[in-house]
């Protein structure tokens, strides 16, 4: 008798991901959520994975601990593409908290630190007044996204501004989905690694790497090495340039593409807060899906998942399932459950940023809809230009007119 487990494993393997494309959802996605949610696809590595595609199944992998992030990085195991930071800095926030400078970093990552949200309106303030001035027309991704996102993370790590441009190069090979290693990823670590380190000498230092270099000369921090303190920099500016930029730049191609939803947010500023819980949960900024290593064997829906196989969180068909979002695909700033969404991951991986990168991209918008309420796009969306083989959908160039 052919159970479901033997039907999904001999199911052919999809190829995944499924597209680069930020302005429209896969159309595997739904079929496989109403058919098979935990289907097994071929990685970027050429290895086989399961993909999980409903809600309630991704966040039951996501919850679950014997889901492991940090063992998708040990030898021997079935990758989703081939890394490009040390094995040992994949869990990079279990690391921090086994170090004890998990306070120190959350303290950094608040927005309510004293004067980081003024800070952030008037960068980006001084941003559109760039725009301004060399406009009509401009890259909004390379112009303001990107920029305005590293600033507030050199503000928050206490790094000189000048750094910005040096950090911030690195990463488009950092974040690159690769089946094999990238020459260059091991070269930007090791420069940046050098470079944050020579920052905690800094006497002018402040911020995250100013108070963490003061932990050199406390006894009860004589594990940690200047590297281990660097990596915290560079891991930290990296993946929240890449997250929030990646994600304000997604929500912008969202809100161009769809004018009445721009149109309600500027015209009513009041529901800007409940509409970017929205734009959270329809953004497809997350291009591949959230790993995970199964530690045991673990029933999933219908399915065994054995001990050492991948599993593959679908964020984007999580946060479409419309078993949990009645007409996911419609934009309802109202809408009361949009807070589920899972675009922050969830279970002990919940990002840590999570109200930073709320206040980051509302700051941003609240500017650019009230010095720019006739922004729309320069050109036609089926010309914009999408990254691949990269861990974020980003367009490579959003260009803007007003």
């Amino acid at each position: 008798m052919t159970t479901a487990l033997d039907a999904a494993r001999a199911t052919d393997v999809l190829d995944f991901p499924f597209s680069w494309d930020g302005t429209r959802v896969p159309a595997e996605v739904a079929a496989l959520r109403a058919t098979t949610p935990v289907r097994r696809v071929r990685t970027i590595a050429g290895d086989e994975a399961w993909l999980v595609s409903s809600h309630s199944l991704c966040r039951q992998v996501l919850e679950d601990d014997r889901f492991s992030l940090k063992d998708t990085s040990a030898a021997g195991v079935p990758r989703q593409y081939a890394l490009t930071i040390p094995p040992e800095v994949v869990n990079n926030m279990g690391n921090i908290t086994g170090a004890g400078l998990r306070r120190a970093v959350m303290k950094a990552l608040s927005p309510k630190s004293p004067g980081l949200s003024d800070w952030m309106r008037a960068e980006a303030e001084r941003f559109v007044d760039a725009l301004v001035e060399a406009g009509p027309t401009a890259d909004l991704r390379g112009a303001f996204c990107d920029p305005y996102s590293a600033a507030m993370h050199c503000r928050i790590l206490g790094i000189p501004q000048s750094e910005a441009p040096r950090f911030l190069r690195s990463l488009d090979i950092a974040f690159m989905n690769s089946p094999c290693p990238v020459t260059g990823a091991k070269i930007n670590w090791d420069r940046d690694i050098g470079r944050m380190t020579a920052l905690l000498d800094d006497p002018g230092s402040e911020g995250l790497m100013g108070e963490l270099a003061a932990l050199r000369d406390d006894p009860e921090y004589a594990h940690l090495t200047d590297e281990m303190l660097a990596t915290v920099g560079v891991t930290l500016f990296g993946a929240g340039v890449v997250s929030t930029a990646g994600f304000l730049a997604m929500a912008l191609v969202h809100l161009l593409v769809h004018r009445t939803t721009w149109d309600l947010l500027r015209d009513h500023p009041e529901v800007l807060d409940r509409g970017l819980e929205e734009l959270l949960r329809v953004n497809l900024s997350i291009g591949d899906a959230l790993p995970r290593l199964a530690l045991a064997d673990v029933r999933l829906g219908d399915v065994r998942i054995r001990r050492g196989e991948l599993v593959l969180v679908l964020v984007e068909g999580a946060n479409l399932d419309p078993e949990k979002f009645p007409d996911p695909h419609r934009f309802d700033a109202y809408r009361e459950n949009a807070g589920d969404h899972l675009s922050f991951g969830g279970g002990s991986h919940y990002c840590p940023a999570t109200a930073l990168g709320r206040a980051h991209a509302r700051i941003a918008l609240e500017v650019l809809q009230r010095r720019l309420p006739e922004l729309n796009l320069a050109v036609p969306v089926e010309q914009l230009v999408w990254r691949t083989g990269f861990m974020k959908r980003i367009p490579e160039r959003l260009p803007v007119a007003w």
